[in-house]
This record gives C-alpha cells, structure tokens and sequence, in this order.
C-alpha cells in the first residue's frame, strides 16, 4: 500500500513538474504580432510574416513585391516594394532570375491575388516565392510605411475631396507656395508633429486619408517616420520631389 501511494505520490510530483515547465517554457516560444501569419495549409507557397518583410527591405535578401493591379500599387504600397501581377511582369521584375527570393502581398486575408500570382510563380519555374498574406492592411495596422506615387496624387486629388496633406518643408518653403489646402509642418526644425492641431478633421478620425511630401522623398519618409508613431492609419508619402508633384497637381 505504502509503495502504491508512493509511486502515485511520484506520478503527481512529475505531471506537475512538467505542467510548471510548459508554463516556464511559453515566453520563450511566444511571438510578436511581427510574426505573425495566418498559418494557412495546403498551399502552393509558403508564408512570410511581417519581420521577413521588414528584413527583406532592409537588406534585400527578398524583392518585396505588390502583387495588386498598378491603380491600386500607384495610390498606396509598401515603401520600397516592386509591383507585377503577371509571370510575365515578375519576369522583368527579376531580371529573368527565377531563383530570385520573392515576397507577394496584396489586400489581405481574403485577397486572392497573391495566393493566384504565387501559384502562377511556382507552376513557370519559380523556385522562392512567399506570400505575406497578411498584406498592406497588416503593414498599416502596424505603421508601416506606405508610399503614393505621383499618377496615384493625382488621381486622389480629384476624387476626395476628404483628403489631408501635409508638406514637410520650411516655413519659408512653404509660405513661396504648396499644395492647395496643405498644412506645414517643418521636419527638419521639429519633432513635433500634431496633425491633429494643424487639421481639426483628423482630431476625430484617425482613418482619413492623410499624403505627406517634402522638398524630396528622404524629407518626406522622415516625416513619415514622425506620424508612424501617432495613431493615424491611412498615411502615404510621396517619395518624389515637390517640383514634380506640384506640376503634376497644377496640370489637372
């Protein structure tokens, strides 16, 4: 009797131990919303998290690529990202490098383009192809930053009318002449970047669409850079010049 209560007594001690290790154990097996994916199965390829993505564009280990249709790359990408949406297309994306490291994304979960394009991919000959399935809505829900390229300024600023600007040049820049209903907040002289006060609509709507620009595009990333630590979601910047965008908005 002795013996059995013991060993049960053995059996309780070791279940236990082993319930305090597993518990000890799941900070280091935890992840970020960084890595993140949908852990999709059955799939002609492999996913990739928002830290590969991240990576990629950091180092080019992996073209980042927008699998979308060039109206929607045009009004809003991820910075730094490639478009193509055909094999054909990533062919000259890729300079006829088939074994080149490939990350599609597109509208998220439930776009289907990147899923499309990657089996396309795979079926000509591509040999690394993933998809960040998670995509752009992912990318801005954690400030990503997104770029706006001219033909997509344009086509915005004749469509919304709800649209915010803001031009990230000098005080004297800025008085010589912006964008039609721009505000101006000088990066370069400071840190403080409260749209909020400068356009009284973002105070209570942090989904409207907001462009940001500069004299040049690393101007305007900084900026960017700024508002990616507030609350606002729907942000772009226009990585050209403001000689360009302004002849580009005058000529509508």
């Amino acid at each position: 009797m002795y013996d059995r209560r013991r060993h049960q007594h053995s059996a309780v001690v070791f279940i236990a131990l082993v319930a305090a290790l597993a518990v000890i154990a799941v900070p280091a097996f935890a992840q970020s919303v960084l890595q993140a994916t949908l852990a999709e199965t059955n799939q002609k390829t492999p996913e990739a998290n928002t830290a590969n993505v991240q990576r990629a564009l950091a180092d080019g280990s992996a073209i980042v690529v927008d699998s979308r249709k060039r109206a929607e790359y045009v009004a809003g990408h991820i910075a730094g990202a490639k478009n193509a949406s055909s094999v054909d297309e990533m062919l000259k994306v890729v300079s006829g490098d088939k074994d080149k490291a490939i990350i599609l994304y597109c509208n998220g979960q439930h776009c289907q383009a990147s899923r499309n394009l990657g089996g396309e991919l795979v079926a000509a000959g591509f040999t690394n192809v993933r998809r960040y399935q998670l995509g752009i809505p992912m990318w801005r829900a954690l400030n990503g930053p997104v770029e706006i390229e001219l033909e997509g300024i344009v086509r915005i600023f004749g469509v919304d009318r709800t649209v915010v600007c803001f031009d990230a040049r000098s005080n004297e820049e800025f008085a010589r002449g912006t964008l039609p209903g721009a505000h101006n907040i000088p990066i370069d002289n400071t840190s403080r970047v409260a749209l909020g006060e400068k356009a009284p609509t973002l105070q209570n709507d942090f989904n409207i669409r907001i462009i940001l620009f500069g004299r040049d595009g690393d101007q305007a990333r900084k900026l960017a850079d700024a508002v990616g630590k507030t609350p606002y979601q729907n942000v772009s910047y226009f990585p050209g010049t403001f000689e360009a965008l302004a002849a580009a908005v005058k000529t509508q």
